[in-house]
Order: structure tokens, then sequence, then C-alpha cells
């Protein structure tokens, strides 16, 4: 259990809240934590807010961000307690987060919380906001720098969203009686509208061409690489997020998470966004990759229904990998052998811009490349989407044909 330290020097702001497996319940020992009597009332309320999306790792991040941020902006910066909080604070508090002090920046991600002597105390290395820095500038030599943070609109616009949810939680709770967030008349002069489709991070038809050529012949050079083949491979195939691959305490995927059905169908069953659990249908070039893998492991063909072994077990000791960075890195091994491999075929853009490329990207190309081909409900159901709108988003055709009615335009019409 982590002891909560606020202190008088706004130079360094404390974390309040541990990881979504640590978040528990402070002392109420005022002397301990240096809180007051309504401060750590307002800490309980954030908690119970807190707790209530403890089922999503991403989302319990999320949340706990915002609501640290603002309580730290509320207690130390303009020393109120959360139900005295008005729209005319909330817009100071806005224009604080869009350039706060070069003391409350970090360059770089730091763990809120460490072990010391038994205990989980504040990290004094972390702070509530992390200024970042693109992976073509990293590689370039540039460092980050605190004076360059910049919040974006949709960090914003997330902002907005989840402080509304919080205070219409402590109104639930009878602790306030106003949500000063449902008072903004004027949120656009915040959040920047953008008209017409934004793009998506996806790889080109080449790239992609480029990045699975050459996780086969990771894979014929070295038979470890079976793996970087198959998360290559599921990933682009199958739309998987990053998480949907690594074990958590949601869940663990498994071989047997392949199966097939009465009628002789092959579907892969996974644990996503949300903890909603959905079915994949698995296509034929899925399964023989499915098959390699499985090989390269020295595993039947195909899995069992009682096969419980690990998707993607660990090279070193036993179960599962767990650690979505290890992923990302398999990941990334492969983008920069096939930036290699593009610059020396002379496709230098191509490979300027998969610098830029994550993993995510894999799922955006698949999607996109799947919706020009399959139903877009099909498309839907199997990437996870709420809605058919998510999913017309990665539909590129209309403008493709806008840009080829454009293309040949003149400027000067008589030559």
């Amino acid at each position: 259990m982590a002891d909560i330290e606020m202190v008088a020097n706004l130079t360094t702001p404390l974390p309040l809240f541990d990881n979504i497996d640590e978040c528990n319940d402070i002392h109420r020992d005022q002397h301990k934590t240096k809180l007051n009597k309504t401060q750590l009332e307002e800490y309980q309320q954030a908690l119970g807010f807190l707790k209530a999306y403890n089922g999503s790792v991403a989302t319990f991040n999320s949340y706990r961000r915002e609501i640290e941020r603002l309580l730290q902006w509320s207690w130390l910066i303009v020393e109120k307690n959360i139900k005295e909080l008005r729209r005319s604070h909330l817009e100071e508090y806005i224009e604080f987060c869009q350039s706060p002090p070069l003391s409350w920046i970090a360059i770089k991600k730091a763990p809120r919380f460490i072990e010391k002597k038994g205990s989980r105390v504040p990290n004094s290395e972390w702070r509530p906001f992390v200024v970042t820095i693109s992976k073509s500038d990293f590689r370039s030599g540039k460092k980050a720098s605190a004076e360059n943070y910049e919040m974006s609109s949709s960090a914003l616009k997330d902002m907005f969203a989840i402080l509304s949810s919080f205070f219409n939680f402590l109104i639930q709770e009878e602790y306030t009686e106003v949500n000063p967030i449902l008072n903004f008349r004027q949120k656009n002069k915040y959040i920047r509208k953008y008209h017409g489709k934004r793009k998506i991070r996806r790889l080109s038809e080449l790239q992609w061409h480029y990045v699975i050529e050459t996780a086969n012949l990771m894979a014929n050079e070295n038979s470890k690489d079976h793996r970087t083949l198959f998360i290559m491979t599921a990933l682009y195939a199958m739309y998987l997020r990053i998480s949907e691959l690594a074990t958590s305490e949601r869940w663990t995927p498994t071989m047997s998470d392949f199966y097939r059905d009465h009628d002789g169908l092959w579907w892969f069953k996974t644990v996503g966004k949300g903890n909603k659990e959905r079915q994949i249908s698995v296509s034929d070039a899925m399964l023989e990759a499915l098959k390699k893998y499985r090989k390269s492991l020295h595993l039947s063909p195909l899995p069992s229904f009682a096969d419980k072994s690990p998707l993607l077990p660990k090279t070193k000791g036993k179960g599962a990998i767990s650690n979505t960075t290890y992923i990302r890195k398999i990941v990334q091994r492969c983008f920069d052998k096939t930036i290699i491999r593009l610059q020396h075929d002379g496709f230098n853009e191509d490979a300027d811009c998969l610098l830029e490329a994550t993993v995510h990207w894999l799922r955006h190309t698949g999607i996109s490349d799947d919706v020009k081909i399959r139903p877009r409900e099909h498309v839907r159901d199997d990437a996870g989407h709420s809605s058919s709108a998510i999913t017309d988003k990665y539909i590129d055709i209309e403008l493709r044909e806008r840009h080829s009615t454009a293309r040949k335009k003149l400027i000067d019409k008589i030559d």
C-alpha cells in the first residue's frame, strides 16, 4: 500500500494513484499523507471513481491520468477543493494543461511508484505531463525537450469526456451538485474540428509486401523467428491489437483459442478492448501460418480443444509473454530489417515512412485492405468495432476517386 505525500513545493508534484493492481485505500494518517481532511475525502471519491474502470488497464490509466492532474492542479495551484470548482476554474485548468510549468513536464515516462524498503513510495522522477518525439526524430539524434510540450486536440477531447464523467459520478455520490464541464459553451475554441476523413496510419501495399517478405526471410534464417512471422501475420490478418497477443489478468491467449466449429470453419477467440470477447474468422492463409508456427514449436499442425499451451510462450522460462513492450521490440526488429531492404532497393521514401510505423499500423493495414473486398459488417465484427461508422473510416475509395478527378486540373487553361 502506497503512502501518499503532497508537498508544498510546486516544482515537484508527486503521484497520487498507483497502478491498477496496487491502487488501494491510503492510510488515513494525516501526518503521513499531509493531505487535509477534505483532500483525503476527495482522494477517496476519486479512487472510488477509478476503481469502476479496473476492468481495462488502458482505460484505467487514461482516467487516472486526467483525475490525478485535476486534483494536483486544484490542490496545489489554485488551492481549491474539487467541489468548489466552476466553469471559470475549469477554463483556467485547460489553459494550464495546454501550457504546464516546465517542472511538471518529463521528457521520458517514469513509474509513478517504486519499491523502497518493502513499501511502495512516490517516484520523485515522475511528472504529470510527458513530452514525446517521433521515432524518426529519435533515430536522427533529436532529444525530447519540455519546452516543446504540446497537447493534441484529441487529448483535450478525452479530457473533457473523462472529467465530465468524474463530475457526474460526484453528483451521484452527492458530493457536489455541479458538473462544470456541462457549462462550457465554447469547447470548439479548444478542440479543433477536422473536415473530411482523417488519414489512417497504415502501410502501403509495397511496404506490407516488404514487411511480410522480411518476416519470412527471418524465419528461414533462424527458426526462432517463426514466432516473428506468426506475430506479424496475426496482427495483419486478424486485426489484432498488441494487448490481444499478450497475457493479462483478464485473458491468457492459448493455442485452443484457435478452434473449429461444427461446420468445419476455423475461428480465433480473444478478449479485447473494453474486456469484450469476440470471435475472429480465420482465413486459409492465417491457418497455414498457424501450422508453420506450431511446427517450429514441435507441435501438431493444428491445436485441439484441450491444447492450453500459451499462444506466445516465453523463450526463457515457463508461461506466456505478458510484456507488450517485448512484442513491440519483436515487431520493430522486423520493421528495422525491412527499412534496410527498402533502402537497398531504392525505395527511400517508403523506408522513411516506415520509420514512423508502430505495431498498431498492422491492424489498420489489415482492416484497410480487407474493407475493399469484404462486406464492412464482416470486417467490423472481426475488428471488434462498436459500429460500422468506425469501420467506414478505413474506406478510402472515395478519397482515391476525389484525387483522380483533381489530379489533371490545369492552372492556366490557355497555353
